[in-house]
């Protein structure tokens, strides 16, 4: 099978650190394709940037339609996720989505380890309206400036650690995720280190995403994840448009 892994950030080295750990996780059959967002900015915040990523992905998904078994929106917050599942007729996973699932099958009470203290509201909203918001015990960020967006699992080690700490002795929470793209990896270095476990979302969506094309689910063609109906557009990219132009008329 081949997935395709859409990081909408556009930041080289972010979608490096996805490809090293969404490969470790994968099957030997499965092929990984990592595609950087052309165009948006180096890492996600807020929610008009999500939006902005969410726009890039549903572009990279639509030109590269076809080519793919599944697709995982390789963001924490997973901007466009509930869009693109109406819009292309195979799986498509998020970070979030993915994790939320993990550690819910792990544990009863979750924490959520950030790069920032901005990213908080957005992520505390998408676990709302996954309906776990009863089983989240905390969301603890990173205060620093990030140097480098590729290099803050390395510039901020210390930290992350002692915030993973925190959240299981001051928090209660039974299961950590390590969120977001830039800190791809991070939960399979210091798992041995923790007390409780720790999720990855990167190898949690890559893990669900491929046992969910051997279950071959059917595309749905009616409900609310059934493709947009047919009606005039301008101005969208071609392989957009074309997909859009297929869709049935409800």
């Amino acid at each position: 099978m081949k997935i395709l892994v859409i990081n909408p950030n556009i930041s080289e080295s972010v979608s490096a650190l996805i490809q090293t750990e969404a490969q470790r996780s994968a099957s030997p059959d499965t092929e990984i394709e990592v595609a950087t967002a052309p165009f948006g900015v180096a890492y996600i915040e807020t929610r008009f940037e999500a939006l902005v990523g969410a726009y890039a992905s549903a572009c990279v998904a639509a030109e590269r339609h076809g080519s793919y078994d599944g697709v995982v929106i390789a963001a924490f917050g997973d901007p466009g996720l509930q869009g693109i599942k109406e819009l292309i007729d195979v799986p498509v996973v998020g970070l979030t989505e993915s994790s939320l699932l993990t550690a819910a099958a792990l544990g009863q009470r979750f924490s959520i380890i950030a790069i920032s203290p901005r990213i908080k509201a957005w992520y505390r909203e998408t676990v709302e309206r996954s309906h776990l918001a009863s089983r989240l015990a905390s969301i603890r960020a990173l205060d620093e400036p990030l140097r480098d967006i590729g290099s803050v699992q390395q510039d901020h080690a210390t930290k992350l650690k002692a915030l993973c700490s925190q959240v299981v002795d001051d928090d209660g929470a039974d299961v950590i995720i390590i969120a977001g793209a830039p800190l791809a990896g991070l939960a399979r270095e210091i798992r041995n280190e923790l007390p409780v476990p720790v999720v990855d979302g990167v190898s949690s969506a890559v893990t669900q995403l491929e046992s969910l094309i051997r279950l071959g689910p059917k595309k749905a063609t009616k409900g609310s994840f059934a493709q947009p109906p047919i009606k005039p557009n301008l101005g969208l990219p071609e392989p957009l448009e074309r997909l859009l132009s297929s869709g049935q008329t409800h």
